[in-house]
Parts: structure tokens; sequence; C-alpha cells
């Protein structure tokens, strides 16, 4: 299948242009003949649905997402292999094969709300949440404290501001030391990475995955190495964990670091997500 994405904001077009996609390592949109597929896509107009993910930092306003939210080796490698971009798509080899032979460690607090049993089940029966809809569950959040809608688009129903604690229904991880931390609500992170094989465009749902110290390197290899077709989850490895969410924090506390969002650094601290089901609308065939 092929993917192409605009961004739709509560039944009001942000932008009517369309864009051809391009990238060194494709996540939403793959194909052979990639620009002459998506024109085709364009002029066919088949329009579906994609949840979006509302991110804050400790500075600045809200970000809203449409991929991931990485911290930790995944970032690392990401970010680190630009070096490497002379050898093209090689770099991110290049990059994960020094990451390896240099493991590092984080540590930071993660804690994350899960998703319920039925939840990211069925589908949006073609339906995205209304404007009149999100508004009303904030209103019903079983949170404490209310929806915060400083900028335009839906409110935070889930999220409290990063300064104050968590509500009681929040799961707090144990270990503070990680190797990596993976916010997915797509199912490919790059053309040959199936890093949440169980994730749809539109399943109301953050795939989160982490790492924990410990690992050795050969069996993060063997991670990645499965990560290919979307096995890693098959591995059994003792370290990998992976949660259904509708939110998360993550709280840094190594000096330094790197975290991205969709690929690209944002400024590093304190960071936690929401996601919106269904708010924006894909072009795809």
């Amino acid at each position: 299948m092929y993917y192409y994405y605009y961004y739709y904001h509560h039944h009001h077009l942000l932008h009517s242009g369309s864009h051809l996609p391009g990238s060194s390592r494709a996540s939403l949109v793959s194909t052979e003949e990639l620009l002459v597929s998506c024109g085709f896509l364009l002029c066919r107009g088949l329009v579906a649905h994609m949840d979006l993910v509302s991110v804050h930092l400790s500075s600045g306003p809200r970000l809203f997402s449409f991929l991931s939210v990485a911290w930790g080796f995944v970032a690392d490698v990401d970010i680190e292999s630009e070096k490497y971009r002379h050898v093209g798509a090689a770099r991110f080899t290049v990059g994960t094969l020094v990451r390896l032979a240099s493991l590092r460690v984080y540590k930071g607090r993660l804690a994350y709300l899960p998703a319920g049993e039925d939840e990211g089940s069925g589908g949006n029966n073609g339906q995205a949440p209304s404007r009149d809809s999100a508004l009303r569950n904030s209103c019903h959040s079983n949170n404490s404290h209310k929806a915060r809608r400083t900028e335009g688009g839906p409110p935070d129903s889930l999220l409290p501001p990063l300064d104050q604690p968590l509500p009681s229904d929040w799961v707090v991880v144990t270990e503070e030391d990680f190797v990596l931390m993976l916010a997915m609500y797509q199912s490919h992170l790059a053309e040959d990475l199936l890093a949440a094989p169980q994730a749809t465009s539109d399943d109301g749902l953050i795939h989160l995955f982490y790492v924990r110290a410990g690992i050795s390197r050969a069996a993060l290899l063997k991670l990645f190495l499965a990560m290919e077709k979307g096995a890693h989850l098959d591995t059994n490895c003792q370290h990998l964990v992976h949660a259904k969410v509708r939110a998360l924090r993550l709280e840094p506390h190594s000096p330094k670091g790197i975290i991205t969002v969709d690929g690209e650094v944002v400024d590093y601290g304190p960071v936690q997500a929401e996601v919106h089901r269904g708010l924006a609308r894909l072009i795809t065939g």
C-alpha cells in the first residue's frame, strides 16, 4: 500500500497544497517509482484517517507528530549517522555498528498510561473524532487536571503539565537505566524496519518500546535484524518491553542525550505525549 498524507485539524484544512514526499529513509511513504505513484494517488484522492500525537517539551509550543518519539540508541543512530550521508541509506548501517561498538546507557524516568484492552480494536468506521466529542471526552476524563488547550487543535485531556505529578492510573517503569525508548504510531520506522507490526494508522495507540540496560551488543544487533521483518517481539528478549499506551512521559536524567520527534532533534529534556485518534488524513491507494 502506498501512502501520502496531509494534515487536517478539526475539519479545517491547514494547507490545501499537496507535497510529494522524499526522504533518505522513508517510513510513511514507500514504493517503487515513488513520485509517479504519489502523483496517481493525488489524482485518485482516496482519503483515510491517521492518528497524530501531540508532543509537549519543557520549552516551546506543543508539536504534532505522525511517526515517532525516540530517545537513546535509535535517536543516536539517526542523528549521528548524518556524517555518513555520503554513503546513502547505508549510513544507518554504519551508524548502528558505530553505536553498538560503544553502547551507551541513559538514566531517566519513564511512565505511561496503558491502553484498555478494547482500545485500538476495530477502527473509526471511517469517522474521525469530532471536535465536540474531543471536548466532551476531555470533560469526562478521570484525571484531576483540566484539559489544556492553549494552541489550536484538540485539548490534551490525559496530560497534566510537565511540572505536575502524574495521575494514579499511570504506570511508572521501575528501571531507570535504558538503552533506548521508542514510541511508534505507524508500523514502519523505515522502509526496511517494521518496528511496530501491530500498529495501524488509526488504531488510537502509541506502541511504546524500551530496552533496559544490561542487554549485550549481540542481543541488540539480533533485535534490529529481526525488526527488518517485524519479528523482534518474537525473540523473547528479556530486556525488550512493549506496551500499548495512550500517553507517556519521559524525564531524562543523563545530562547529555538526543531526543527526536519524527526523526528531527528537539530540545533535550522532559517530554510527554498523547495520541489523538484519526486527527489527520491520508491520501492512500
